[in-house]
């Protein structure tokens, strides 16, 4: 998908989570490019700042490119990432949750959250949250989370025990249960919002050559991520559904819908169920402390 194909973003802002690499990056190249005002959030500041160069000479030296280097998976950092945007932004037009991690060994945060749980669900319910009096502020606003085809074997486990605990751990299920959330989170999120300025979306990016693993992941994970390595596609494939969700003008109007290719997807039973995704937002909303 060319980023001719989507609607002129001047005066308008994004913020992209996991924007340092991969399709976190071309997502953020792209609306730059098409001239929002960008906020990338990374972990790393080196590597945030090769991104903002990266994107400054594609976009052009007068490209308006911001910099924030916070590690989402605790929530006090995501609490600081929300304040600081309320402090220098009036609105957000769009925001991408696209941080995630494929688990490695089984680790807690210090704030006592499974870190893949905490990673690639709890940081998304969080921040789209705190961030909402931006979306509101904007004309028209646009929540996009990247989830998985992984959730279609992923369960929502109600105890926070168990999730915590070592000898239930398993890197599969603990990346599909949070690949399950991010859509529950989406489909409950769109239906709380309803007849509001706010849409949100999720999709299946594909299978995307990025740095998603961590350095402590299983070797036989890794050897199955290198023989599948000839079948993924290229980030820049990869960020196309985004792109799509985030900026083109035909997706305005779609609500709490699960993507692939640019089409609306068939999820899981578990996904599309109004029961687990309420359920959910409790489960999340005790956990983070955000309603």
């Amino acid at each position: 998908m060319s980023s001719d194909s989507l609607r002129p973003l001047a005066g308008q802002t994004a913020l992209v989570t996991g924007a340092t690499s991969g399709i976190g990056l071309v997502t953020a190249r792209e609306l730059a490019r098409r001239g929002a005002a960008v906020v990338l959030v990374g972990r790393d500041a080196e590597k945030a700042g090769r991104a903002q160069e990266a994107i400054r000479q594609a976009a052009g030296p007068e490209a308006e490119v911001h910099v924030k280097c916070f590690d989402l998976s605790l929530l006090r950092n995501v609490r600081t990432l929300a304040e600081q945007m309320q402090q220098e932004f009036s609105q957000l037009d769009i925001l991408v949750n696209n941080a995630g991690i494929m688990p490695g060994r089984f680790t807690l945060t210090d704030e006592g959250h499974e870190l893949s749980w905490a990673t690639n669900h709890l940081a998304p319910y969080a921040l789209t949250n705190l961030l909402l009096p931006l979306l509101e502020a904007a004309e028209r606003a646009r929540v996009v989370t990247v989830s998985s085809v992984a959730h279609w074997v992923g369960e929502i486990e109600p105890e926070q025990e168990v999730r915590n605990s070592p000898e239930k751990y398993s890197w599969l299920t603990a990346y599909a249960d949070s690949k399950l959330a991010n859509i529950l989170f989406t489909k409950e999120l769109a239906h709380r919002l309803d007849l509001t300025n706010i849409t949100a979306n999720c999709l299946h990016p594909g299978m995307v050559d990025t740095a998603l693993m961590r350095p402590d992941t299983s070797a036989v994970m890794k050897a199955l991520w290198w023989l599948a390595r000839p079948l993924m596609v290229t980030p820049e494939k990869g960020a196309e559904t985004t792109l799509f969700l985030a900026a083109a003008p035909e997706a305005a109007r779609l609500n709490g819908q699960y993507f692939a290719g640019r089409r609306v997807a068939r999820c899981s039973d578990r996904a599309c169920s109004p029961t687990e995704a309420s359920r959910l937002w409790k489960i999340s909303a005790e956990e983070t402390g955000i309603e």
